[in-house]
């Protein structure tokens, strides 16, 4: 034996049963142990009843004895007992047959079933010939050999119970692979993952406008609407968020109106989502306010069993939607839930893939540059505390080198913190870019202030996204490259309008500040992506503004002209970086 490998430790026994298809080794000695119990009770009593005579008894207790190898399950002790058990059979029938008459040899007989389909449940086709075989000729020999086929009763009973066991036997082997589909093998996650991407790509490739955009799908949806009812005054396409609430894709009005995205309220958009059926109603379902007369349809956009979303439909008058008009805007509702679904779905998973490629570089970061970056600086300390007397320009140049360093470790921080952030289902937008601007102002230095409108309505998860990440941009330009003491940010969310504003009272964007233009740029493609607005223009007080809009302005509200980035804005919280980034 190799000295390299020494010998483990004797490993238990692992028995191994194969069974037929569609059985357990567990359930196959069950069934043998049940068998043969059974068949003991049956024989004895049988031997006891044909022969009158306790004697025969003993061929009833050799069975027993000859199938204890059989219970072990052994490769060869379990084989040699069946053996035993079809020898003890046939020995005791030609013995009972020869102190009786031929037909007294059927009492004993039918135990040769068990040992003869036992096999054929484990799978062994062979055996169980074998076994049936052997049978076959010691009840023959032993009959001709006691002279027993002088009586026509014998062989009748032999022929008789050879052909049960042998039929029995049979169907086990024959019928179940036979009607036996094994279950196909399961494809392996990563390869089932890029044959299902590719081909979500060749799909959405070939699809009218190479587009699976929710927002723009649900416009167009409302457009189809108002075409077939002009006289819509108001128009609205939900789709579920999680969380019991609707957020706003798309809506068309002349007024900006706050629908009701609550599952739970008493309001024919719940009924339609619940029920997936067509809700007609004589109330408005905005909460806007009440108005004199109003029709609202709700038609549930429902994609083969799941609800993915509504369109909301009103008009200022009564009986705006009759039976002719619901049955079209039906019909325009039934592709638009598909196309509304693949939309929805490739949002979400274009979603999870981003979040785990900004986690997996998170941590790819902190693991190896963040590091490394780290020892640079302890090396730095060590070099400047290891310098001569007399060295004061070397040491002026390692300490202006470790501030570098210091600054650029600063910055890998505040990446890593933008990357793993993310919008909370709970808190909201202005929650997250709040906790962002604070811990941003209370490592950099900055005083930011915060003004916030947001209503309990909230925007896709996707949208909500991109916007948290045009805000984390502009503060982090506004830091690096603005020389700013104040940071001045705005949230206005009322689905689906949104405006994020970010202005500082740096030195402002001009030609000689080249540095951020890539971030503008990265800026202006998230709002693009998002079918946004992005706004860059001098804040009148000094500095820059850089505003995201989404959507049209509210009807309801005066549009801002400067809001927190000019001399009007009215700054409703504040953070000072000596506080901890608690708000004032």
């Amino acid at each position: 034996m190799d000295a390299a490998h020494p010998p483990s430790p004797a490993a238990p026994a692992v028995r191994t049963v194969t069974v037929a298809p569609g059985l357990a080794s567990d359930a196959v000695e069950r069934v043998g142990w049940v068998l043969r119990l059974a068949m003991l009770v049956l024989v004895g009593l049988l031997v006891l009843l044909t022969t009158r005579s306790a004697d025969a008894l003993g061929w009833v207790l050799l069975l027993a004895v000859a199938a204890l190898p059989a219970w072990t399950y052994h490769r060869l002790l379990a084989p040699l007992g069946r053996l035993a058990e079809v020898l003890v059979t046939a020995l005791g029938a030609s013995s009972i047959a020869v102190a009786g008459t031929g037909s007294t040899a059927s009492a004993l007989l039918p135990y040769l079933a068990v040992p003869i389909v036992v096999p054929a449940l484990l799978g062994r086709r062979r055996e169980s010939l074998v076994l049936l075989g052997v049978g076959a000729g010691a009840l023959i020999g032993l009959g001709a050999a006691d002279g027993l086929f002088a009586d026509a009763t014998y062989p009748l009973a032999v022929a008789e119970w050879l052909a049960i066991a042998g039929f029995a036997a049979g169907f086990l082997l024959v019928v179940p692979h036979r009607f036996h589909r094994p279950p196909a093998p399961a494809p392996a996650p990563y390869a089932e993952a890029t044959r299902l991407l590719t081909q979500l790509r060749t799909v959405a490739r070939r699809l009218p406008g190479a587009t699976l955009d929710p927002g723009g799908i649900a416009e167009h949806l409302i457009e189809e609407a108002m075409k077939a009812q002009p006289a819509i005054d108001r128009a609205a396409v939900l789709a579920g968020s999680g969380g019991g609430r609707l957020v706003v894709l798309a809506q068309a009005a002349a007024d900006r109106v706050d629908w009701e995205t609550s599952l739970d309220a008493d309001s024919a958009i719940a009924e339609a989502w619940a029920s997936q059926l067509p809700q007609l109603s004589g109330r408005s379902q905005t909460r806007s306010g009440a108005r004199a007369e109003v029709t609202s349809l709700v038609v549930p956009l429902v994609a083969g069993v799941r609800t993915v979303g509504v369109l909301a439909l009103e008009a200022d008058r009564s009986g705006a939607f009759a039976p002719p008009t619901i049955s079209r805007l039906l019909a325009l509702s039934e592709p638009a839930a598909l196309r509304l679904e693949a939309a929805l779905l490739f949002d979400e998973v274009r979603s999870l893939a981003t979040n785990e490629e900004r986690q997996r570089l998170a941590r790819e970061i902190h693991d190896g540059v963040a590091q490394e970056l780290v020892m640079v600086g302890y090396g730095l300390d060590n070099a400047i505390a290891a310098l001569p007397e007399g060295a004061d320009e070397s040491g002026e140049q390692l300490r202006a080198l470790r501030g570098e360093v210091t600054r650029v470790i600063t910055d890998l921080r505040m990446s890593l913190f933008e990357l793993r952030s993310e919008v909370d289902r709970h808190g909201g937008l202005a929650a997250a870019i709040s906790d962002y601007a604070r811990w941003v102002g209370s490592t950099g230095g900055l005083r930011v202030h915060f003004e916030i409108e947001e209503t309990p309505a909230r925007l896709p998860s996707s949208v909500e996204a991109e916007l948290m990440r045009i805000a984390h941009e502009a503060i982090n330009n506004a830091r690096r490259h603005s020389g700013a003491q104040n940071l001045y940010i705005s949230v206005e969310v009322d689905p689906p309008y949104a405006r994020i504003e970010v202005a500082d009272d740096g030195a402002g964007i001009g030609p000689n500040r080249p540095e951020g233009r890539l971030g503008l740029a990265i800026m202006a493609e998230r709002a693009e992506r998002i079918r946004g607005q992005l706004h860059i223009t001098p804040r009148a007080a000094g500095g820059t503004s850089v505003a995201v809009v989404l959507g049209g302005p509210p009807a309801s509200r005066p549009a801002r002209a400067t809001g927190p980035s000019g001399e009007a804005g009215r700054p409703t919280a504040a953070t000072d970086p000596g506080r901890g980034g608690a708000p004032e």
